[in-house]
């Protein structure tokens, strides 16, 4: 484990389907308003002609310079031959993920506009799936098994399109693709794209730097971040991610159609329904880290010892889940008014919040020694998330769409309450950590469905108890 790591450059790169979705559906939700069925047809042509040429361009320019990216942004690994190559060969794998994950958005937004929300919003769990399979079958087959991550990768992004496009078929809005670069539509999604570009990124480019320190830490400290990384990105990406792209829509055609009340409502809504899924996972993921992680990954040259390394900075990204999540809801009340540069503009400040104290709580933790110095640079990543979603709510509020009776009215402390008596079932019924390495990785997924599945019962008979029902949760 210590000799390799994988590539998490390519997440650098994800910020393309985040932002294209981003500018995509609220002029798409306009056409569909104010124009014909023809001319809206015409747009999603334009759009996927335009959008594929560019992007596969970029695929196959990111597949030959893949090691100069390498050079670029993981400067500490130039001076280990070995692993420098080993990241570029992943890297070119990965590379083309770009293509097919924009255009799954694409297909997703349009599904999503036509209230299809169901297979945009179980897209995402491919990946894990994805990588999670090839983790657990591929990787013992390979003569480098980390590479198995790199190949789970590309085919989550060629099984997340495929998946897609019966679903545009049977709506009889499958794309035939045209060239449209001068098309109105597409040239206002191009200057929506622009600064949501940057605004969606965020995360990933304080990601990518967390990635160039981390290169220059101790050996396998890029490795640990990004296992830890991926598996917050499985709550992010079917809770979070799902619920965001479901909400933008609507928060569109609310814009469009049925007033500010409307809007506020399905704002309001949105924040509620995250904090009730993020704030149990974040308790989840804190207490049962080391578990889930030698579950998944403790196999061949995946050791214990990487497992709770990786285990640290998991629970470090992990206090900052319901932040991203927040961001994603607080965020498209912005871009569905076609307001695209505030976010950027707070996205700035919280860039270089995170990088700040990336330097800070590294320098700090490597003068101690109880603590991983790569733990810190997830501390920042999470520190940075909630001083990006306070600011937006701060400006919601001033743009009077968010108030303070509707955050104060928010059921927190009830959620906080059954969290608390969840995380102390986790705690009451979690065995030694020696056990995980003790047993197959069958006897590792029984021994974590009875940890997790009695907390789910628990958080949710909780709530019931105080009085959430459906009409909560349905909007």
């Amino acid at each position: 484990m210590r000799s390799s790591s994988p590539s998490r450059f390519p997440t650098f790169w994800l910020f393309a389907e985040g932002a294209f979705s981003l500018a995509f559906v609220p002029v798409l939700t306009e056409y569909r308003n104010n124009y014909t069925a023809a001319q809206t047809r015409d747009l999603i042509d334009r759009v996927a002609g335009t959008l594929g040429f560019i992007l596969l361009l970029l695929s196959l320019l990111g597949v030959v310079a893949s090691p100069v990216l390498i050079s670029v942004f993981a400067a500490g690994f130039i001076d280990q031959p070995e692993k420098f190559e080993l990241t570029a060969d992943m890297l070119r794998l990965t590379f083309p993920y770009i293509l097919l994950i924009s255009m799954t958005a694409m297909a997703g937004g349009i599904l999503n506009t036509w209230k299809q929300f169901a297979v945009p919003a179980f897209t995402p769990v491919l990946l894990n799936l994805s990588l999670i399979g090839c983790a657990l079958w591929l990787s013992p087959r390979l003569e480098i098994p980390v590479t198995a991550l790199a190949w789970g990768v590309l085919i989550a992004g060629i099984t997340q399109l495929l998946f897609q496009l019966p679903f545009l078929y049977r709506e009889g809005l499958l794309p035939r693709p045209k060239w449209g670069w001068r098309h109105a539509g597409v040239q206002k999604i191009i200057k929506l794209m622009i600064p949501a570009l940057f605004g969606s990124s965020v995360a990933q480019i304080n990601l990518l730097f967390d990635t160039f320190i981390a290169s220059f830490l101790v050996s396998g400290s890029v490795a640990w971040l990004y296992y830890s990384d991926r598996l917050l990105e499985f709550p992010l990406g079917v809770f979070g991610i799902a619920l965001a792209t479901v909400v933008l829509p609507n928060l569109s055609e609310a814009h469009y159609k049925k007033g500010a009340t409307h809007f506020n409502d399905t704002l309001r809504w949105a924040i509620q329904l995250s904090l009730l899924i993020a704030v149990p996972a974040t308790f989840g993921l804190f207490l049962l880290a080391q578990p889930i992680l030698a579950t998944l990954f403790e196999y061949g040259a995946f050791g214990a010892n990487d497992s709770l390394m990786a285990a640290c900075s998991l629970m470090a990204y992990c206090l900052g889940l319901p932040a991203f999540i927040l961001i994603k809801i607080l965020a498209n009340g912005f871009y569905a008014r076609q307001d695209t540069k505030t976010p950027v503009r707070i996205g700035i400040q919280a860039m270089i919040f995170n990088m700040l104290l990336n330097v800070v709580f590294v320098v700090t933790m490597l003068q101690v020694d109880f603590i991983a110095p790569h733990v810190g640079l997830a501390l920042a990543t999470s520190a940075a998330a909630y001083f990006n979603a306070f600011r937006l709510a701060r400006e919601l509020r001033r743009d009077k769409i968010l108030g303070t009776a509707e955050i104060l009215s928010l059921p927190l402390l009830k959620i906080l309450g059954a969290c608390i008596a969840m995380g102390l079932l986790i705690q009451f019924m979690l065995p030694g950590v020696d056990l995980w390495g003790e047993l197959r990785w069958y006897g590792r997924l029984r021994e974590l469905a009875w940890l997790i599945l009695p907390a789910i019962l628990c958080y949710g008979s909780l709530l019931w108890i105080m009085g959430f029902r459906r009409q909560h949760i349905v909007f």
